[in-house]
C-alpha cells in the first residue's frame, strides 16, 4: 500500500485550527477549485443531516470533476476516528465508496506553543491489482497539488 504525507507549521492556537477541520465546511474552504467539489450529503452518525461537527460515524458524500474532464466520481467518506486531547486531536476518515481500493486519511494536530503543526497521511491502494500497485507512486501528481493547496490555504485562514 502506498503512503502519501504532508506536515505544515500554522501561527494559530491548537483549538481554532481543530474547529476549522471539524465541519464540512473546512473541507469545501481546502478543496482547490479545480477538482470541482460538490458535497452531496452530509449525516451525522445519529442520522442527522449536515451535523455541525463532524463526529465518528458522520458520512460525507461528494463527487468531483477534476478540471471538468470526465465523468464525475462519488466518492463517501466515514469518520472512523475523532480524538481532542492535551495539545494534541486526529480524526480519521475512511473511504467507504469511491475511485480508490483503499483510502484512510489520518489527519493530525499537534500544539507547539501558540501555533499548531497540521500533519496529513493518507495510505491508498489504486484500482486494478498489481497494476493498479505499480502505479501508485504516480498517484502523488495529482495527490501533492490538492495537498499543497489545503496547507496553504490553512495557513492563510489563520496567518493572512
Amino acid at each position: 500500500m502506498a503512503v502519501y504525507q504532508r506536515e505544515t507549521r500554522v501561527g494559530a492556537p491548537l483549538s481554532e485550527v481543530w474547529d476549522f477541520h471539524s465541519n464540512v465546511s473546512g473541507l469545501q474552504a481546502l478543496t482547490p477549485d479545480f477538482l470541482n467539489l460538490r458535497v452531496d450529503s452530509v449525516t451525522g452518525p445519529d442520522g442527522e443531516f449536515d451535523p455541525d461537527v463532524l463526529e465518528v460515524g458522520a458520512a460525507i458524500s461528494l463527487s468531483m470533476q477534476p478540471f471538468g474532464v470526465g465523468p464525475r466520481q462519488s466518492w463517501t467518506s466515514v469518520i472512523v476516528e475523532r480524538e481532542y486531547g492535551d495539545g494534541t486531536a486526529v480524526f480519521r476518515d475512511t473511504m467507504e465508496d469511491g475511485p480508490f481500493d483503499r483510502w484512510v486519511h489520518t489527519h493530525r494536530f499537534f500544539a507547539d506553543g501558540g501555533e499548531t503543526i497540521v500533519s496529513d497521511n493518507v495510505e491508498y491502494r489504486l484500482p486494478g491489482g498489481s497494476l493498479g500497485n505499480a502505479a501508485s507512486p504516480v498517484a502523488i501528481v495529482g495527490f501533492e497539488p490538492m495537498f499543497r493547496f489545503r496547507h496553504r490555504k490553512t495557513k492563510e485562514q489563520f496567518e493572512g
